[in-house]
């Protein structure tokens, strides 16, 4: 699926602070349905920070982010949960996988807690363990796991919600470059079949490679936009 004009998330005005220091400066842009865009930009110039107010983890202090019609500045923290339950995911550097649970059970983890039904939450993770080629490894513990494969896990698990965006914070950056470029094509096929935006955050001009546009930030502001 091709990304289309009709925006699936809307970021307007976010200045975000700490203390006294204002990290995130009058930040705008908007994402449309199935659109990948790598954010961009040195350590310190408030990409993370942007993550963090993306996924409802942290509020901004001004502004507005619209995540499919809803404004995540005006929700409860209830409802952020829900947010980042079904709407938006995140793949973490560092995978962050559960030690004590099999590769399968990290995936069916976040639909369980939707109250998926056993018989479609089984289905659904079955589908995405053939879809990250890991059927041979879907009883393993991440210990047991490659980097490669930890990060298949980790991607199969953010998609397993269905969500409408996708988060990644430098999916490739734990990772030997041929892995990575694996990893890459991957989430290439995955967001194309499901039809899922990204904002991926990273130091690599590799990843550039499959998104469609280019955001740099500096200072705290985005500095330009390119398409790719």
């Amino acid at each position: 699926m091709s990304a289309s004009s009709a925006p699936i998330l809307t970021v307007t005005e976010v200045t975000k602070c700490y203390g006294e220091r204002e990290i995130l400066h009058g930040v705008s842009f908007e994402l449309a349905r199935g659109e990948r865009i790598a954010l961009m930009g040195p350590s310190g110039s408030g990409k993370s920070t942007l993550l963090n107010c993306l996924g409802g983890i942290d509020r901004p202090d001004k502004g507005r982010i619209v995540v499919e019609n809803r404004d995540l500045t005006a929700l409860g923290h209830a409802e952020l949960s829900d947010v980042r339950r079904r709407q938006v995911s995140t793949i973490f550097q560092f995978f962050h996988l559960l030690p004590t649970l099999s590769a399968r059970e990290n995936i069916a983890f976040p639909i369980q807690l939707l109250g998926v039904e056993r018989v479609e939450r089984e289905a659904r993770v079955n589908e995405l363990l053939h879809e990250v080629d890991l059927e041979h490894r879907s009883e393993a513990l991440p210990e047991q796991l490659s980097g490669g494969e930890m990060q298949r896990v980790a991607i199969a698990r953010a998609l397993a919600p269905r969500p409408v965006v996708i988060l990644a914070d430098e999916p490739t950056g734990n990772l030997d470059s041929g892995t990575g470029e694996a990893i890459l094509d991957l989430i290439l096929t995955l967001s194309e079949r499901h039809g899922i935006a990204l904002v991926i955050v990273t130091h690599s001009d590799a990843v550039t490679r499959i998104c469609n546009r280019v955001l740099r930030l500096r200072d705290g502001r985005i500095e330009g936009s390119a398409s790719l």
